[in-house]
Protein backbone atom coordinates (compact mmCIF):
# COMPACT_ATOMS: atom_id res chain seq x y z
CA UNK A 1 0.00 0.00 0.00
CA UNK A 2 1.38 3.01 -0.56
CA UNK A 3 1.58 6.61 1.51
CA UNK A 4 -0.47 9.54 1.05
CA UNK A 5 0.37 12.90 1.73
CA UNK A 6 -1.38 16.50 1.96
CA UNK A 7 1.18 18.88 -0.61
CA UNK A 8 -1.10 22.03 -1.67
CA UNK A 9 -4.41 23.17 0.48
CA UNK A 10 -6.35 26.38 -0.27
CA UNK A 11 -10.12 27.35 0.55
CA UNK A 12 -12.42 29.77 -0.91
CA UNK A 13 -15.14 30.25 2.47
CA UNK A 14 -16.67 32.54 4.12
CA UNK A 15 -14.16 33.42 6.48
CA UNK A 16 -12.12 34.71 3.11
CA UNK A 17 -9.58 33.05 0.68
CA UNK A 18 -6.50 31.55 1.84
CA UNK A 19 -5.46 30.47 5.25
CA UNK A 20 -3.88 34.17 6.72
CA UNK A 21 -7.55 35.61 6.15
CA UNK A 22 -9.56 32.41 7.60
CA UNK A 23 -6.43 32.30 10.59
CA UNK A 24 -7.64 35.73 11.65
CA UNK A 25 -11.45 35.50 11.45
CA UNK A 26 -11.25 32.01 13.44
CA UNK A 27 -9.33 33.77 16.20
CA UNK A 28 -11.82 37.43 16.45
CA UNK A 29 -14.27 34.58 17.69
CA UNK A 30 -16.57 35.89 15.22
CA UNK A 31 -18.83 34.11 12.81
CA UNK A 32 -19.89 35.36 9.06
CA UNK A 33 -23.40 34.81 9.59
CA UNK A 34 -25.23 37.38 7.90
CA UNK A 35 -29.17 38.58 7.27
CA UNK A 36 -30.16 38.40 3.31
CA UNK A 37 -32.86 40.57 2.76
CA UNK A 38 -32.96 39.75 -1.01
CA UNK A 39 -34.39 36.55 0.55
CA UNK A 40 -37.50 38.26 2.34
CA UNK A 41 -39.39 37.42 -1.38
CA UNK A 42 -39.20 33.75 -0.81
CA UNK A 43 -42.54 33.05 1.17
CA UNK A 44 -43.11 30.71 3.37
CA UNK A 45 -39.56 30.46 4.24
CA UNK A 46 -38.77 31.20 7.94
CA UNK A 47 -34.71 31.52 7.86
CA UNK A 48 -33.10 34.33 6.05
CA UNK A 49 -29.60 33.61 6.99
CA UNK A 50 -26.37 32.43 5.10
CA UNK A 51 -22.89 32.58 5.64
CA UNK A 52 -21.57 34.18 1.89
CA UNK A 53 -18.42 33.25 0.32
CA UNK A 54 -15.51 36.15 1.13
CA UNK A 55 -12.74 37.15 -1.37
CA UNK A 56 -13.70 35.33 -4.26
CA UNK A 57 -12.59 37.07 -7.46
CA UNK A 58 -11.47 35.62 -10.90
CA UNK A 59 -8.86 37.28 -13.13
CA UNK A 60 -11.14 38.04 -16.50
CA UNK A 61 -8.59 36.85 -18.77
CA UNK A 62 -7.46 33.39 -17.66
CA UNK A 63 -11.53 32.77 -16.86
CA UNK A 64 -12.40 33.93 -20.02
CA UNK A 65 -16.01 32.90 -21.26
CA UNK A 66 -14.60 30.58 -23.51
CA UNK A 67 -13.13 28.83 -20.57
CA UNK A 68 -16.12 29.31 -18.38
CA UNK A 69 -19.20 29.06 -20.11
CA UNK A 70 -19.42 24.99 -19.02
CA UNK A 71 -19.56 26.35 -15.15
CA UNK A 72 -22.11 27.74 -12.91
CA UNK A 73 -20.50 29.54 -9.99
CA UNK A 74 -20.20 26.01 -7.89
CA UNK A 75 -18.15 25.25 -10.71
CA UNK A 76 -16.21 28.21 -10.45
CA UNK A 77 -15.70 27.86 -7.17
CA UNK A 78 -14.39 24.87 -7.24
CA UNK A 79 -11.80 25.41 -9.95
CA UNK A 80 -10.45 28.36 -8.63
CA UNK A 81 -9.90 27.16 -4.84
CA UNK A 82 -8.21 23.94 -7.11
CA UNK A 83 -5.86 26.79 -8.93
CA UNK A 84 -4.74 27.95 -5.73
CA UNK A 85 -3.79 24.47 -4.35
CA UNK A 86 -1.86 23.81 -7.01
CA UNK A 87 0.15 27.01 -6.94
CA UNK A 88 0.39 25.81 -2.82
CA UNK A 89 1.67 22.48 -3.75
CA UNK A 90 3.76 23.64 -6.67
CA UNK A 91 2.19 21.74 -9.42
CA UNK A 92 -0.30 24.81 -11.52
CA UNK A 93 1.09 23.94 -15.14
CA UNK A 94 3.11 20.57 -14.19
CA UNK A 95 2.84 18.16 -17.26
CA UNK A 96 1.85 15.45 -14.70
CA UNK A 97 -1.33 17.23 -14.75
CA UNK A 98 -1.87 16.00 -17.94
CA UNK A 99 0.07 12.21 -17.84
CA UNK A 100 -3.04 9.84 -16.45
CA UNK A 101 -1.66 9.37 -13.41
CA UNK A 102 -3.41 12.57 -11.79
CA UNK A 103 -7.14 12.55 -11.08
CA UNK A 104 -9.96 14.48 -9.30
CA UNK A 105 -12.10 13.67 -6.66
CA UNK A 106 -15.18 16.26 -6.11
CA UNK A 107 -18.39 16.29 -4.54
CA UNK A 108 -21.19 19.20 -3.98
CA UNK A 109 -24.50 18.15 -3.26
CA UNK A 110 -25.82 19.77 -6.77
CA UNK A 111 -25.10 21.64 -9.47
CA UNK A 112 -25.76 24.95 -9.83
CA UNK A 113 -29.50 25.79 -9.25
CA UNK A 114 -30.26 28.41 -11.45
CA UNK A 115 -29.38 25.73 -14.23
CA UNK A 116 -31.99 23.19 -12.75
CA UNK A 117 -34.42 26.02 -12.91
CA UNK A 118 -34.25 26.45 -16.37
CA UNK A 119 -34.73 22.41 -16.75
CA UNK A 120 -37.58 23.20 -14.47
CA UNK A 121 -39.64 26.00 -16.89
CA UNK A 122 -39.56 23.09 -19.15
CA UNK A 123 -41.65 21.07 -17.15
CA UNK A 124 -43.73 23.75 -15.33
CA UNK A 125 -43.93 26.19 -18.44
CA UNK A 126 -43.24 23.09 -21.16
CA UNK A 127 -40.87 25.33 -23.16
CA UNK A 128 -37.81 24.86 -23.86
CA UNK A 129 -36.80 28.47 -23.67
CA UNK A 130 -33.84 29.65 -21.79
CA UNK A 131 -32.19 26.64 -21.57
CA UNK A 132 -28.49 26.47 -23.71
CA UNK A 133 -25.93 24.04 -24.57
CA UNK A 134 -24.36 24.72 -21.26
CA UNK A 135 -27.52 24.20 -18.82
CA UNK A 136 -26.86 20.68 -18.62
CA UNK A 137 -23.20 21.34 -17.94
CA UNK A 138 -23.86 23.76 -15.22
CA UNK A 139 -26.73 21.55 -13.47
CA UNK A 140 -25.26 18.17 -13.31
CA UNK A 141 -23.86 16.80 -10.59
CA UNK A 142 -20.71 15.80 -11.28
CA UNK A 143 -19.81 19.91 -12.87
CA UNK A 144 -17.67 20.60 -10.22
CA UNK A 145 -14.74 17.36 -11.13
CA UNK A 146 -15.57 17.50 -14.68
CA UNK A 147 -15.02 21.08 -14.78
CA UNK A 148 -11.53 20.70 -12.66
CA UNK A 149 -10.48 17.84 -15.40
CA UNK A 150 -11.44 20.26 -18.19
CA UNK A 151 -9.31 23.09 -16.57
CA UNK A 152 -6.42 21.69 -15.38
CA UNK A 153 -6.40 19.15 -18.32
CA UNK A 154 -6.72 15.97 -16.20
CA UNK A 155 -6.97 12.93 -17.92
CA UNK A 156 -6.85 10.63 -14.48
CA UNK A 157 -9.75 9.57 -12.78
CA UNK A 158 -12.63 11.80 -11.99
CA UNK A 159 -14.68 10.79 -8.90
CA UNK A 160 -17.71 12.73 -8.50
CA UNK A 161 -18.53 12.90 -4.35
CA UNK A 162 -22.49 14.11 -4.42
CA UNK A 163 -22.90 12.78 -1.32
CA UNK A 164 -24.85 16.14 0.11
CA UNK A 165 -22.69 17.08 3.37
CA UNK A 166 -20.25 14.02 2.92
CA UNK A 167 -19.67 15.29 -0.15
CA UNK A 168 -15.85 17.01 0.17
CA UNK A 169 -14.89 14.37 2.66
CA UNK A 170 -15.69 11.67 0.45
CA UNK A 171 -13.86 13.30 -2.56
CA UNK A 172 -10.91 12.95 0.27
CA UNK A 173 -11.69 9.77 1.10
CA UNK A 174 -11.87 8.31 -2.51
CA UNK A 175 -8.86 10.16 -3.66
CA UNK A 176 -6.79 8.95 -0.51
CA UNK A 177 -8.07 5.32 -1.69
CA UNK A 178 -7.01 6.11 -5.25
CA UNK A 179 -3.43 6.81 -4.55
CA UNK A 180 -3.18 3.97 -1.56
CA UNK A 181 -3.93 1.09 -4.13
CA UNK A 182 -1.35 2.39 -6.57
CA UNK A 183 -4.18 3.61 -9.37
CA UNK A 184 -3.27 7.26 -9.19
CA UNK A 185 -0.12 9.51 -8.51
CA UNK A 186 -1.40 12.81 -7.49
CA UNK A 187 -5.34 13.24 -6.80
CA UNK A 188 -7.35 16.75 -6.40
CA UNK A 189 -9.69 16.59 -3.89
CA UNK A 190 -12.46 18.11 -1.98
CA UNK A 191 -15.63 20.15 -2.56
CA UNK A 192 -17.66 23.36 -3.38
CA UNK A 193 -21.33 24.82 -2.75
CA UNK A 194 -22.90 28.14 -3.64
CA UNK A 195 -25.20 29.81 -1.95
CA UNK A 196 -28.51 29.80 -3.09
CA UNK A 197 -32.34 30.17 -1.32
CA UNK A 198 -33.15 26.42 -2.19
CA UNK A 199 -30.23 25.31 0.21
CA UNK A 200 -32.07 26.66 2.77
CA UNK A 201 -35.15 25.82 2.13
CA UNK A 202 -34.07 22.28 2.25
CA UNK A 203 -33.53 23.13 5.64
CA UNK A 204 -36.27 25.35 6.23
CA UNK A 205 -38.81 22.88 5.56
CA UNK A 206 -37.37 20.20 7.79
CA UNK A 207 -37.68 22.80 10.56
CA UNK A 208 -33.58 22.31 10.54
CA UNK A 209 -32.80 26.30 9.88
CA UNK A 210 -31.71 28.49 12.34
CA UNK A 211 -35.00 31.90 12.71
CA UNK A 212 -32.56 33.95 15.01
CA UNK A 213 -32.87 36.47 11.72
CA UNK A 214 -31.83 39.36 13.67
CA UNK A 215 -29.46 38.06 15.73
CA UNK A 216 -27.08 36.83 13.04
CA UNK A 217 -24.01 36.26 15.74
CA UNK A 218 -25.78 34.22 18.02
CA UNK A 219 -25.88 31.43 15.69
CA UNK A 220 -25.45 28.68 14.30
CA UNK A 221 -24.76 26.94 18.19
CA UNK A 222 -23.84 23.31 17.90
CA UNK A 223 -24.37 20.80 20.99
CA UNK A 224 -25.99 23.92 22.64
CA UNK A 225 -29.22 23.47 24.86
CA UNK A 226 -30.43 26.89 23.13
CA UNK A 227 -29.70 26.43 19.60
CA UNK A 228 -32.16 26.26 16.88
CA UNK A 229 -31.02 24.85 13.93
CA UNK A 230 -28.41 25.54 10.99
CA UNK A 231 -27.47 28.11 8.66
CA UNK A 232 -26.30 27.42 5.18
CA UNK A 233 -23.02 28.82 4.03
CA UNK A 234 -20.82 28.51 0.73
CA UNK A 235 -17.53 27.76 -0.56
CA UNK A 236 -14.75 25.59 -1.86
CA UNK A 237 -11.73 23.93 -0.93
CA UNK A 238 -9.04 21.48 -2.73
CA UNK A 239 -6.68 19.26 -1.39
CA UNK A 240 -3.76 18.24 -3.23
CA UNK A 241 -3.10 14.63 -2.11
CA UNK A 242 0.22 12.87 -3.74
CA UNK A 243 2.15 9.42 -3.00
CA UNK A 244 4.92 10.21 -0.36
CA UNK A 245 8.01 8.90 -2.25
CA UNK A 246 6.88 10.96 -5.55
CA UNK A 247 6.01 14.26 -3.04
CA UNK A 248 9.75 13.74 -1.95
CA UNK A 249 11.19 13.00 -4.81
CA UNK A 250 10.36 16.25 -6.23
CA UNK A 251 10.96 17.85 -2.80
CA UNK A 252 7.45 19.10 -2.04
CA UNK A 253 6.41 20.83 1.02
CA UNK A 254 4.58 17.90 3.40
CA UNK A 255 1.75 19.14 4.97
CA UNK A 256 0.37 16.06 6.05
CA UNK A 257 -0.18 11.90 6.11
CA UNK A 258 -3.46 11.04 5.81
CA UNK A 259 -3.46 7.85 7.83
CA UNK A 260 -7.32 6.59 7.16
CA UNK A 261 -10.88 7.32 6.05
CA UNK A 262 -13.81 5.34 6.89
CA UNK A 263 -17.61 5.66 5.44
CA UNK A 264 -20.39 3.99 5.74
CA UNK A 265 -24.39 4.04 6.11
CA UNK A 266 -27.04 3.96 8.24
CA UNK A 267 -29.70 1.94 6.40
CA UNK A 268 -32.51 2.92 8.46
CA UNK A 269 -33.63 5.89 7.74
CA UNK A 270 -33.05 9.13 5.11
CA UNK A 271 -32.52 12.07 7.55
CA UNK A 272 -32.43 10.87 10.96
CA UNK A 273 -28.80 10.18 12.26
CA UNK A 274 -27.49 6.91 13.85
CA UNK A 275 -24.90 7.22 16.64
CA UNK A 276 -24.44 3.31 16.61
CA UNK A 277 -22.96 3.88 12.88
CA UNK A 278 -21.47 7.20 13.28
CA UNK A 279 -19.08 5.71 15.84
CA UNK A 280 -18.51 2.69 13.28
CA UNK A 281 -17.55 5.19 10.30
CA UNK A 282 -14.79 6.73 13.25
CA UNK A 283 -13.55 2.98 14.29
CA UNK A 284 -13.49 2.29 10.34
CA UNK A 285 -11.09 5.18 9.76
CA UNK A 286 -9.29 4.76 13.02
CA UNK A 287 -8.60 0.99 12.01
CA UNK A 288 -7.61 1.76 8.55
CA UNK A 289 -5.01 4.27 9.95
CA UNK A 290 -4.02 1.63 12.07
CA UNK A 291 -4.13 4.22 15.21
CA UNK A 292 -5.87 3.59 18.76
CA UNK A 293 -8.38 5.98 19.47
CA UNK A 294 -6.58 7.08 22.37
CA UNK A 295 -3.43 8.81 20.34
CA UNK A 296 -5.66 10.79 18.79
CA UNK A 297 -5.32 14.61 20.12
CA UNK A 298 -8.44 16.79 18.26
CA UNK A 299 -11.69 15.85 17.06
CA UNK A 300 -13.32 18.33 14.51
CA UNK A 301 -16.84 17.90 14.67
CA UNK A 302 -19.57 18.30 11.77
CA UNK A 303 -21.50 20.08 14.30
CA UNK A 304 -24.39 21.32 12.93
CA UNK A 305 -26.41 22.48 15.21
CA UNK A 306 -29.78 20.23 15.02
CA UNK A 307 -31.22 18.66 17.90
CA UNK A 308 -31.01 14.98 15.96
CA UNK A 309 -27.66 15.42 14.54
CA UNK A 310 -25.75 17.16 17.99
CA UNK A 311 -27.07 14.62 20.01
CA UNK A 312 -26.21 11.89 17.97
CA UNK A 313 -23.04 12.77 16.86
CA UNK A 314 -21.80 13.48 20.20
CA UNK A 315 -22.41 10.36 21.61
CA UNK A 316 -21.18 8.40 19.08
CA UNK A 317 -17.63 10.53 19.73
CA UNK A 318 -17.99 10.16 23.48
CA UNK A 319 -18.85 6.44 23.67
CA UNK A 320 -15.43 5.77 21.41
CA UNK A 321 -13.06 8.86 22.48
CA UNK A 322 -14.53 9.27 26.16
CA UNK A 323 -14.45 12.91 27.36
CA UNK A 324 -10.83 13.39 27.13
CA UNK A 325 -9.95 14.58 23.39
CA UNK A 326 -10.68 17.98 22.31
CA UNK A 327 -13.58 18.85 20.45
CA UNK A 328 -15.19 21.90 18.44
CA UNK A 329 -17.48 22.96 15.41
CA UNK A 330 -16.25 25.28 12.22
CA UNK A 331 -19.81 25.35 11.50
CA UNK A 332 -20.30 27.93 14.43
CA UNK A 333 -18.19 30.28 12.27
CA UNK A 334 -18.97 29.66 8.72
CA UNK A 335 -22.18 27.82 8.99
CA UNK A 336 -23.16 24.73 7.16
CA UNK A 337 -21.06 25.15 3.25
CA UNK A 338 -23.04 21.47 2.57
CA UNK A 339 -20.69 19.70 0.29
CA UNK A 340 -17.69 22.11 0.92
CA UNK A 341 -17.62 21.75 4.51
CA UNK A 342 -15.86 18.17 4.57
CA UNK A 343 -12.58 19.63 2.57
CA UNK A 344 -12.91 23.49 4.16
CA UNK A 345 -13.10 22.03 7.74
CA UNK A 346 -10.08 19.16 6.56
CA UNK A 347 -8.08 22.22 5.49
CA UNK A 348 -8.44 24.49 8.68
CA UNK A 349 -8.30 21.28 10.93
CA UNK A 350 -4.96 20.50 9.27
CA UNK A 351 -3.43 24.13 10.14
CA UNK A 352 -4.77 24.68 13.41
CA UNK A 353 -2.70 21.01 13.89
CA UNK A 354 0.44 22.37 12.38
CA UNK A 355 0.13 25.81 14.04
CA UNK A 356 -0.45 24.27 17.62
CA UNK A 357 -3.95 25.78 18.51
CA UNK A 358 -7.61 25.04 18.47
CA UNK A 359 -10.08 27.36 18.05
CA UNK A 360 -13.73 27.27 20.84
CA UNK A 361 -17.21 26.32 19.07
CA UNK A 362 -18.92 29.68 19.38
CA UNK A 363 -22.16 30.27 21.13
CA UNK A 364 -21.79 27.30 23.04
CA UNK A 365 -22.70 28.55 26.11
CA UNK A 366 -24.87 25.86 27.82
CA UNK A 367 -24.00 22.18 26.32
CA UNK A 368 -27.18 20.43 26.22
CA UNK A 369 -27.62 17.63 28.80
CA UNK A 370 -28.57 15.07 26.05
CA UNK A 371 -25.12 15.52 24.21
CA UNK A 372 -22.60 12.58 25.16
CA UNK A 373 -20.10 14.09 28.13
CA UNK A 374 -16.75 15.51 25.75
CA UNK A 375 -14.20 18.11 26.46
CA UNK A 376 -16.14 20.52 24.22
CA UNK A 377 -13.66 23.52 23.99
CA UNK A 378 -15.83 26.70 24.23
CA UNK A 379 -14.98 30.30 24.87
CA UNK A 380 -11.27 30.84 24.36
CA UNK A 381 -8.42 29.53 21.85
CA UNK A 382 -7.19 27.14 23.38
CA UNK A 383 -3.25 25.80 22.86
CA UNK A 384 -3.02 22.33 20.97
CA UNK A 385 -0.34 19.78 21.41
CA UNK A 386 -0.49 16.98 19.05
CA UNK A 387 0.20 15.23 15.77
CA UNK A 388 -3.01 13.50 15.43
CA UNK A 389 -6.44 14.77 14.42
CA UNK A 390 -9.77 13.93 13.12
CA UNK A 391 -12.46 15.23 11.08
CA UNK A 392 -15.73 14.17 10.84
CA UNK A 393 -19.07 14.75 8.41
CA UNK A 394 -22.28 12.98 8.64
CA UNK A 395 -25.11 13.34 5.67
CA UNK A 396 -28.34 12.59 4.73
Amino acid sequence: MKRVVVTGMAGISPLGTGWTQTAQHLKSLKNAVVRMPEWECYHGMNSQLAAPAKGFTLDAERYSRKRTRSMGRVALLAVRATELALEDAGLLGAALLCSGDAGVAYGSSTGSPDAIAEFGGLISQKTSQGINGTTYLRMMSHTGAVNIGLFFGLQGRIINSSSACTSGSQGIGFAYESIKLGRQTVMLAGGAEELHPSGLAVFDTLFAASTKNDTPESTPRPFDKARDGLVVGEGACTLVLEELEHAQSRGARIYAELLGYGTNSDGVHVTNPTARTMRLAMELALRDAGVDASRVGYINAHGTATEPGDIAESEATAALFGDKVPFSSLKSYMGHTLGACGALEAWMTVMMMLEGWVCPTLNLDDVDPRCGKLDYVRGAIRPLSTNLVMSNNFAF
